[in-house]
């Protein structure tokens, strides 16, 4: 069964994966990059048996699940991908799910990290990516791999996808509150996660510790200075390492973003801001 930890991206998702790989995957709780591994990308090719032609990942998503599921394991999964139904296949299924970590984050603050992370030019450009009610991300352009296709839509449909939808078990967090409260917020996540996955040993409050710590964004930011973080994407102009671990806490949209583009970013987003208490 597939616990998945989903978002838009540049949300926070790396972060909590790592936290959650030294939690579970540490005798001590301190992040190891190798751990990483334990808690794979998906939708990703070591999860097909056959080549996954262009356009085409939606076909697979059943029976790769399936196929997870009957290994009679439970596997923690990071997505991006929207909890969608295309061209008649469902993304995932309550029967392959025990339940979703579903990390928000405040879009005035997701389109910096977007646009660094894209390589994008302009605000305009990361602006119309999350808009964008189609959008994908493939790995295609470096890797040659249609397996890594995430159908992530646009921002709003994104995080609608997965908190409309009530058959799952889901605990929903906000970016924020991991930078502002770590040690409470990542605690509500291993109670949820120890519920979900009936685990019986209860709250380890020393490895806990260790876990947030070892993972903490300064942390993360310093072993990918060291070289010791893999998970970077490289630009496309340039082909140079695009740093993974930016700005982090210190990405503040009132800094950022011109006042033009704070005005049109709270129009259009006024309701989801208020429904996440979000500053207006």
């Amino acid at each position: 069964m597939i616990v998945w930890i989903a978002s838009y991206p540049k949300s926070g998702n790396t972060w909590v994966r790592s936290f959650l790989a030294s939690y579970y995957f540490d005798d001590e709780g301190k992040f190891d990059v190798k751990n990483l591994e334990k808690i794979q990308d998906y939708p990703n090719k070591q999860f097909f048996k056959n080549e996954i032609k262009k356009d085409e990942i939606h076909k697979h998503w059943d029976e790769s699940q399936k196929n997870l599921c009957n290994q009679k394991k439970i596997r923690f999964l990071k997505t991006h991908n929207s909890l969608i139904k295309a061209f008649g296949h469902d993304f995932t299924q309550p029967k392959y799910s025990l339940g979703v970590i579903y990390i928000i984050r405040d879009p005035r603050n997701v389109i910096t990290s977007l646009k660094n992370h894209n390589n994008f030019q302009t605000y305009d450009e990361a602006l119309q990516m999350m808009l964008n009610e189609n959008a994908t991300l493939s790995d295609y352009a470096h890797l040659n791999n249609h397996a890594k296709t995430n159908i992530i839509n646009s921002w709003k449909i994104n995080y609608q996808s997965w908190l409309s939808n009530n058959f799952y078990r889901r605990l929903t967090i906000r970016y924020e509150d991991l930078i502002a409260d770590p040690f409470q917020t990542f605690r509500d996540i291993v109670v949820f996660v120890n519920t979900i996955c009936r685990f019986n040993d209860g709250f380890k409050l020393s490895k806990f510790n260790n876990a947030v710590k070892s993972t903490s964004f300064e942390a993360l930011q310093k072993l990918e200075e060291m070289g010791k973080f893999s998970e970077n994407v490289y630009s496309v102009n340039d082909k140079k390492k695009i740093k993974f671990f930016n700005q982090g806490p210190n990405n503040d949209w009132k800094k950022n973003l011109n006042k033009e583009l704070i005005n049109k970013m709270n129009e259009i987003y006024k309701e989801d801001l208020v429904k996440f208490n979000y500053e207006l």
